[in-house]
């Protein structure tokens, strides 16, 4: 866990990004102490770094500062899950549309590209945080595609705010094949400039996320009354 210092960065983001990828991962969990002297410790920085990466992670939604009692990572709900692919259906589905409408022949071949090595990593099925890496670069390279830079910088936000949940529900390996299958429908409709088509089976995607969301929800829900 420890900071390299040549990385030519300011210290501090380096701190922020190590912990949000932590957190995001679900390296760090939900309801986790964030203590500034064990962290400087563990990071081999002081605690200033320390200090403004928390509260960065707190005006991000992912750290929640108690007064008196100090940081804690953000809890995460199926509730708030739901909500985030409500909002991701529709933008990502409109980043779609668009991309269909603009994305140029070489960057139809990086698409390509990309979820030819979604499918080999799926073949694998070795390793999880590569499978999920290359499903984000794929969604993110066609909101790049898109050619609308404040579309991109929301659709980011609310993309980084599923990444949490994502380790949870990738162990399900069903969701690896249906994953793949829509990628290359998704894929299909924008390399032929199929706008709406690429809107609609975008949108199918997130929806599908949603879904699978909601009956794990209800499975948890379901365990807990037994226990």
């Amino acid at each position: 866990m420890e900071i390299q210092l040549k990385v030519q960065k300011p210290l501090k983001d380096l701190v922020y990004l190590e912990l949000k990828h932590k957190i995001l991962t679900g390296e760090i969990v939900s309801q986790t102490r964030l203590m500034e002297i064990d962290l400087s410790e563990k990071m081999n920085v002081s605690r200033t770094p320390i200090r403004e990466a928390i509260k960065k992670l707190s005006d991000d939604g992912l750290v929640k500062i108690v007064p008196r009692r100090g940081a804690y990572v953000a809890n995460i709900s199926i509730k708030d899950m739901l909500d985030v692919f409500e909002v991701r259906e529709d933008m990502e589905g409109f980043a779609a549309k668009l991309a269909a409408q603009r994305i140029n022949d070489e960057e139809k071949e990086e698409l390509r590209k990309i979820a030819t090595e979604y499918d080999e990593a799926l073949a694998k099925a070795e390793d999880k945080e590569g499978i999920i890496e290359l499903d984000e670069k794929f969604h993110n390279f066609i909101v790049s595609c898109c050619g609308n830079d404040t579309l991109s910088e929301l659709v980011k936000y609310v993309q980084e705010l599923s990444l949490r949940f994502r380790y949870l529900y990738y162990n399900d390996y069903s969701l690896y094949e249906s994953t793949a299958e829509q990628h290359h429908r998704i894929m299909d409709a924008i390399s032929n400039g199929r706008a709406d088509e690429a809107r609609k089976e975008a949108d199918a995607h997130v929806k599908s996320l949603k879904e699978f969301v909601f009956e794990l929800g209800k499975k948890m829900e379901s365990s807990s009354e037994l226990e």
